[in-house]
């Protein structure tokens, strides 16, 4: 709100015998002068900071009971039974209905991914099923899912990460589909796979930091200064309109060190503006971005948004009370303490993500895959995925030094995220 003008007497105005009035302090003036600055200048933040109410967020307090009818999300046949949180929970072991697909039998996963294929020798970390502490999931259904995307466009939206859990959702699908009714195409940092019967697309889009970067070439993109573009987002934007569903991530590719590059103009400028913010604010910034997309673009009627939280690397076994220098490399059996947190997973971005979505009115169901995820050490692709340079003598002597602690086995802990996207998506 603008401060009062204070008004101005003069002499003349005044009567003889009333008492004259103080002026304004000097000090006073400009310091509401300033004020009044700083709010034309940062209007649109703090529209986006203070005009905003709760979405579906894991780490909010319960809303306060209201006389006001909840808002129906699209999608939605149910609801999740009172006081069950489906990501607070224990894996138990399930060889009866895990895994839900076989590797072999889906060829859409990438080479990176495909464990079994590349020598893992053991299957056990197929076999886990997530269950909630007070409350069960909904089986994932393939045919309610096509059916709900009949006529429709599915996208994940992020890094490799996303492309995993899109790749895990083709997989829980595509046997109920028959084969010359599907079909998957690549064009530049967007992949479709098509449906057809269902006149259904789920895609991925390569963006891993969803704003404009210059990492941004889906198969070039190994740069080690990385550079992010601020208020960039409609570069990638554009083609994530008339999306019916969508689920973003990004993490990773934010976590350079303590601070980020922010690129002020245009990567075409020949003097480039470029300066360096804190990891915390420049992640601030693209989820604030994410959220002004999200409320120009999605029709909350219609449409679901949601968030995966950040994916856990397990590259220090100190964390887990291992030697140094041990990682994810010939780990097969889970971390059992319930309060374990791997010293990747930032807790100050958690924070800008609960402090950013809590006060969004757009409804995005945050995806808070992280804890249930840092159990898992076993579930990574380790040394079993495709090798995209030879191997150094040196690497082949200590396997520990080129495992891959990033992603994850397919079939495996993805489908899980998939599942829970499902409970929420139908059942929020």
């Amino acid at each position: 709100m603008k401060p009062s003008s204070p008004t101005s007497f003069t002499s003349s105005s005044l009567s003889p015998s009333l008492p004259r009035k103080k002026r304004l302090s000097p000090y006073l003036f400009t310091l509401l002068t300033f004020i009044l600055f700083v709010c034309v200048l940062y209007g649109e933040d703090f529209m986006c900071i203070f005009g905003q109410l709760e979405p579906t967020f894991a780490f909010q307090p319960s809303p306060k009971p209201s006389n006001k009818k909840a808002e129906k999300l699209a999608f939605a046949i149910g609801k999740t039974e009172e006081n069950c949180d489906v990501f607070s929970g224990k894996w138990v072991r399930d060889e009866a209905s895990r895994p839900q697909y076989e590797e072999r039998e889906c060829p859409y996963i990438q080479p990176q991914l495909t464990c079994q294929e590349r020598g893992r020798p053991d299957k056990d970390y197929q076999f886990w099923r997530w269950q909630p502490n007070h409350c069960n999931l909904p089986s994932f259904n393939a045919t309610l899912m096509l059916e709900t995307l009949r006529g429709k466009r599915m996208m994940y939206v992020g890094d490799s990460l996303n492309r995993g859990m899109f790749v895990s959702m083709i997989c829980l699908l595509h046997r109920v589909i028959p084969d010359d009714q599907k079909s998957i195409n690549t064009t530049g940092s967007l992949t479709v796979f098509t449906a057809k019967e269902y006149n259904a697309t789920i895609e991925f889009y390569w963006a891993p930091f969803l704003l404009e970067s210059n990492s941004d070439d889906a198969i070039v993109h190994r740069i080690s200064d990385r550079v992010v573009r601020k208020g960039s987002i409609n570069k990638h934007g554009r083609h994530w309109k008339n999306v019916d569903i969508i689920v973003f991530n990004t993490y990773l590719w934010w976590m350079t060190g303590l601070k980020m590059k922010i690129l002020q103009g245009s990567f075409e400028d020949k003097e480039k503006v470029i300066t360096e913010v804190s990891t915390e604010d420049a992640y601030r910034m693209g989820m604030k971005s994410m959220l002004r997309w999200v409320k120009n673009n999605m029709d909350r009627k219609k449409t679901r948004v949601f968030f995966t939280s950040m994916s856990p690397t397990h590259a220090k076994g100190i964390d887990w009370g291992g030697e140094p220098g041990q990682n994810c490399y010939n780990q097969t059996a889970l971390i059992e303490d319930p309060n374990y947190w791997g010293s990747d997973c930032r807790k100050s971005i958690m924070n800008v993500i609960g402090e950013v979505f809590g006060r969004s009115k757009t409804p995005i169901t945050l995806l808070n895959i992280t804890q249930m995820s840092n159990y898992r050490k076993d579930a990574h692709t380790s040394i079993y995925k495709k090798q995209w340079s030879p191997l150094t003598p040196e690497q082949l002597e200590n396997p520990t030094s080129y495992a891959d602690c990033v992603h994850w086995c397919l079939p495996g802990l993805q489908d899980t995220w998939n599942e829970l996207l499902f409970a929420k998506l139908f059942y929020p």
